[in-house]
Formats: structure tokens, sequence, C-alpha cells
């Protein structure tokens, strides 16, 4: 960079610091953030991995000067030709002495630096500052806290007060406490352990419970010589485009439609969430063979619930259908299902990166069983795997060809069945960004820790194409919109015939100013399913068609206090019967020195379960809330945060919901005799 470009990062910076420091310091929200980018209307999703990452990166800002492509993607706010002109830009001109300096490269503007500035840094060396002794960096680092969680529907459930020997075994508190301390790229130790609503705090080890219900624990170095991580413990790995395994941190279908497309290769990951299965408890480590070959190994022994069942088939006297992951153990039966079963899995991933620009890789893995699983013996379940023991491979790569990047990954399983997913992302012009993604996933293709692009939860019985469309007109109005064919050539639950379907969505964004945001959203699945003819009563596939509606305006009205409103609406159709649903959100945020507080207010009126509606709502940190929100009725909540020291925060939320169409909520054991439920959460936070 010349003398005067120099000059002008320095007059760029002088003139936005003011600006941007009060954003990324006083009103910059993660939470909203994330909303933003993975706005989902359909059923809630489990945002607590990506959520902890981006406050990694938030309290850890990743260094410009250090990060690579795998970094810089996982921002979910860069497209594939932006990383690809910083890193250009890098390597073309040396050490990057200011973000501003990123503005003089093509697709960049001072909105695009907002978004990523709460998340970058500049070292003043361009070297990792990890020096120091391991105990010296883990007991001064900032992120190191401890949380205290407790919940509690305050209505009786039936499970509580029943005299039958299948009442709970416990209280209807929650409890949580998680530690953590960890610094991005150097270490990680992680403690977690919970409490359900309805168990009970007992040590009784023939039962595998052990005071608190569920417990975790990792600990994790990284970049210790050609040692880049090792970990013992929880963890999960996330290798090339999810297909083998996916430790979550992908969003699929949404609002962010070309950006998010592909999956980022990030390796052996802690695992802090409280899902009870399928994450990985042993041991991994990932070895630099060279500057540009990494080899993973791995090996995981763990014992999941599931039910056994004894002497129904020939073939296996004793075997299991499928492991639960509720994690639930609070009734006689539920506590018998207990980690009956164990699953042992060894396997490696070789991963070649010559560049930034391209990397190529191959995942194996063999995993066994102590007991076969072996299906229900419904049609939909003919391709499903059995047995006791699975092998399943896979390679995987992306490459950047001019203003095109590719990425794909295809995989076999013992069964012989194959899975592939592939696309790419490009800009086709300074305006319009535009993606595809195209998967083929054989009905007997078993990969039971994958998790790739998609319309099924699994990656089976599936194939499809997606196209997805990003245009920008001005900084005040941009546009995505996605479009995704897709079959299952199998029978699946609830439909008997192969079927077929199709999903679109249309966004609008318009952003007059800083203190204004407004889009609206329209998507369209038809997708077919079981119905009863209605001349012979017989069953037969039909397509039923959702529509859905959204629209959403946020509005800063001072420093302090900002709104939220939203309308909702969908429709369903399915036999020429067609069912509506609508509902109405009002939000507050307000900020007062160490205060904060929000609350909704939200109407509902739907009918049968397809028009179910669904929007986020401000929680707890680390917990997410996303109801649903079915039948007639009301649903308010306020949410309290008090930061009485630089290291002590505390956080209340009181949420209940009101029901007019019935005298009692929920089902079995769960029941509330009533039309009102309310949950307190109370949380405590001590940084050290």
């Amino acid at each position: 960079m010349n003398k005067y470009g120099y000059i002008l990062t320095l007059f760029l910076s002088f003139f936005f610091t003011h600006n941007l420091k009060a954003q990324t310091a006083e009103d910059f929200d993660l939470e909203l953030f994330i909303e933003t980018l993975f706005n989902v209307q359909e059923e809630g999703i489990n945002y607590e991995d990506l959520y902890e990452r981006l406050l990694l990166l938030y309290e850890n800002p990743i260094d410009l000067n250090l990060a690579n492509r795998i970094d810089l993607k996982s921002l979910f706010v860069l497209s594939d030709q932006q990383i690809d002109e910083l890193l250009l830009y890098r390597k073309e001109n040396g050490r990057i002495v200011s973000p501003y300096e990123l503005m003089y490269l093509p697709g960049f503007d001072y909105p695009t630096l907002q978004k990523i500035s709460p998340f970058i840094t500049v070292s003043s060396t361009g070297k990792p500052l990890n020096q120091q002794p391991l105990l010296h960096r883990i007991l001064n680092e900032r992120n190191n806290y401890l949380l205290l969680r407790y919940e509690r529907v305050l209505e009786d459930k039936r499970g509580y007060i029943t005299n039958s020997e299948n009442r709970y075994a416990g209280t209807a508190d929650k409890l949580y406490l998680r530690y953590r301390v960890s610094k991005p790229g150097d270490f990680s130790l992680g403690l977690t352990t919970e409490k359900d609503p309805g168990e009970a705090l007992i040590w009784d080890t023939e039962t595998y419970r052990r005071g608190m219900d569920f417990w975790s624990f990792h600990f994790m170095l990284e970049n210790q010589g050609k040692l880049k991580k090792t970990i013992v413990g929880d963890y999960q790995l996330q290798f090339g485009q999810g297909l083998l395994f996916n430790s979550g941190f992908g969003v699929g279908k949404g609002a962010e439609s070309v950006n998010a497309l592909e999956r980022v290769t990030l390796g052996v990951r802690p695992y802090t969430s409280v899902i009870e299965g399928g994450f990985l408890r042993g041991a991994a480590a990932t070895y630099a063979l060279n500057s540009t070959i990494d080899v993973t190994a791995f090996y995981s022994y763990l014992k999941q619930d599931a039910s056994i069942q004894t002497g129904e088939a020939d073939e296996f006297e004793n075997f299991f259908s499928s492991i639960q992951i509720t994690g639930l153990h609070r009734t006689p039966s539920e506590i018998a299902k207990k980690k009956q079963i164990a699953e042992s899995l060894v396997g490696f991933n070789l991963n070649y990166r010559p560049d930034d620009f391209k990397s190529f890789g191959v995942n194996f893995y063999h995993n066994q069983f102590s007991l076969p699983i072996l299906k229900d013996n419904d049609a939909y379940n003919r391709f499903e795997f059995s047995g006791t023991q699975n092998q399943v491979g896979s390679i995987y790569g992306n490459y950047t060809l001019k203003q095109f990047h590719l990425f794909a990954e295809g995989g076999i399983s013992k069964s012989g069945g194959t899975g592939i997913v592939g696309g790419f992302t490009t800009q086709l012009s300074p305006r319009i960004d535009f993606g595809m993604v195209l998967r083929n996933y054989d009905t007997n293709f078993h990969s039971f820790r994958g998790s790739a692009f998609g319309e099924g939860s699994r990656n089976i019985n599936e194939s499809g194409i997606y196209w997805g469309l990003k245009y920008t007109l001005n900084k005040q109005f941009s546009l995505t919109a996605y479009y995704d064919s897709f079959r299952f050539p199998w029978l699946r639950f609830r439909v008997n015939a192969p079927s077929k379907g199709n999903d679109v969505m249309l966004r609008l964004n318009y952003i007059p100013s800083g203190n204004v945001r407004l889009y609206g959203q329209f998507r369209r699945k038809n997708k077919e399913i079981n119905s009863e003819d209605l001349e012979s009563g017989e069953t037969v596939v039909l397509p039923g068609i959702k529509n859905q509606f959204l629209v959403n305006l946020e509005l800063k009205v001072t420093h302090s206090l900002s709104l939220k409103s939203r309308v909702q609406w969908s429709d369903y159709t399915l036999n020429g019967e067609r069912t509506k649903g609508n509902a109405f959100f009002q939000d507050a945020v307000f900020t007062h020195g160490k205060w904060v507080i929000s609350g909704r207010m939200a109407l509902f009126d739907t009918e049968g379960n397809e028009n179910r509606q669904y929007a986020y709502e401000r929680d707890l940190l680390y917990a997410f809330s996303i109801p649903s929100l079915s039948g007639l009725g009301i649903r308010n909540y306020l949410l309290f945060q008090y930061k009485a020291t630089r290291k002590l925060d505390f956080w209340a939320k009181v949420s209940r919901g009101t029901f007019f169409d019935r005298d009692e909520i929920g089902s079995g054991l769960e029941t509330i005799d009533g039309n009102k439920r309310t949950d307190v959460k109370l949380q405590l936070r001590i940084k050290f």
C-alpha cells in the first residue's frame, strides 16, 4: 500500500472510529445478529453452537493477519468473492494495519465493515500471542466464567401430583451449571451438568444417576507445535460438507440464501450442549504432517439411551430400534432406558490444504454397537441400517476457479449406499450473488452423524437441487431468494409412496437508515404426505401446500429504546381442506446503565398443527427460545439483565402463555389442568 493509501486509511479510521466503537461496545446485539442472518419460521433450531462460537469471536476477535478462509467463512457475513479479495490483498500487500483497509477492496463497504467489526481485530505483530505458560494463560484468560441457571414451570403438572407408579421421580426444578475457560486457537476447558424437570437428585450407580442427571467435560489444547488440536472428553467433529460429521455449525435453508450454503471444516470442536446424545466421548488429535497436510485421529466410547427388546425377532435375541436423545429420566420406564447400549467409534480424517483457495480431504470411521439395531417392521424402514457394525467413508474438497467457488463431498457406507452433495457460489455481477447445491442420498446410505444440506433431518432417501440468489440494489434495498426442488425415492414416515416437493422463499430487505430496518418474507412449501381419499376412505399421497408470510419492522427510537413489530400468517391446504394461522408480536428492548429490560406481547390464532407459528424470542445467555404457538391465545415475557459488576451478571425471565381454546395444556404426565403456563428462569454468570 502506497503512502496515499496510508493517509486515506488514517483518515477513514479517524472519521469512522467513534461511530464504529459505539456500535461494537454498546449497541451490538449478538442475538439480533444471529436472528437477522438465520431467520427460520418453521421449526425451533438449536442455536447454541452457533451462538457460542460467535460469542467467543466477539470476546476474542480473529486477527485479520492470521485468519484463514475457514475463520472468515465462519462469520456467515462475507461472500466467497469478498473472502478471496481479502486473502489476495493480504498476500500482495502484506500485513493489514487497519480494518478500514478492507474498504479499498471490491465488494466491501462501510455496512459490511460494521457487520464484521465486532468479530475482527488487527494485531501489531501478526504473530500468535500464546507464548506464556498454559496455566498462566488459563488463569489470566478473560473468557473464564461460571454459569448457574434455574428454571421452573409454576403450574403443577400431573406427573408431580399423581399417585401412580409412573409419577415423576424428582421435583419440577430444572438446574444447570456450566464452567468454561477458553481462548480460540489456544485452549478450552469446560464442565457442563444438568438436571431436567422431573428428574431426581440421587446417587444410584445401578441406574447411572450420579447427582445431576447429565455430565459433560472436555479439555482441548491447540497449536502446540505440530499438534494442532488435542482433546479429551466430549467433542464433536465437522469435516467437509457434513456428510459424515457435522457438529451443527451450519444453517441450511434460510434468509441467508448464498453465503451459508457451504459447510466449513472446523475439525475437532468441544461439545458444550446438554443434548444427551449424538456427540463423541473419548479423545481426538490433529497432527500436522507438514505445512499443507493434517491428519486427525479419533476414538469414542459412549453409552446411550435405548429401549431393549427381547424375543421378538428370530434374527436377534436382544436388540433395540433407535437411540433416544430426549435425555429425560423422570419415570421408571425412562430411567430403565438410560445408557442401555454402548457405541464405540474409531476413525480418521486426512486434510490437504495447499493454500486458502483450495482444500481436499478424506474421512473414514467404523462404529459398533453393543447390541444390534433392528427397526420396526414397517415398509418405510426397509432400507434402514440393521446389525451392530457400520463403516462409512467419504472424500471432499473445495476449489476456487476464477469467480466460482466449488465445494463437494461424496461418501459410501458399508451397505454400498452412496451420498453425494456439491455445489458452488459465484458473483454474477457486483450486485448479484448466486449459489447452487445438488445432493443425492441413497435409500441405503447410512451415516449416523452426518447432517449435510438437505430437506430431511438425515442424509438418506433424498435427492434435490437448490438455487439461491442475493441481489443488492443499493445500501437500502436487498433481495434474497431460493428455490429448492426435492424427491424421496422410497417411502417415509407418514408417506406411503415415493414423493416429491419444492420449497421457495423470497425476502425483501429495506434499511433506510441505521435506526430503521424493515423486511418482508414469503415462503411456499409443497410437500407430499399421506391423506385420506374422500370417496374410498383409502390412504393416498397428496401434496400439502403451506404458504407463509412475514413482515418485520425494527426501530431504534432512542439510544436506549428499541422496538420491533412483527406480523406473520400462514395457510395450509391438503386434499381441498384449507386451514389458517396468524400471529402478531410486539417487542421492546430498553437499556439504562447496568440494566437491559426486554419484553414481548404476542397474539396468535392458528388452526391445525401445520399452521403453528414460530418466532425467536430473547432469552438467557446461552439459552435460546423459539416457542411453538398453536391454538388461540397470548404469550408474553419479560427479561431482565443486570450487570452488577465487571465480573457479575444476572438474568431473570418470566413468560406466560394463556390459551382461550382449551382447559388443559399438554398431554400425559405433562398435562397442566388449566389454560395458563408460567415459566420462570434465573441465571447468574460469574467471571473470573
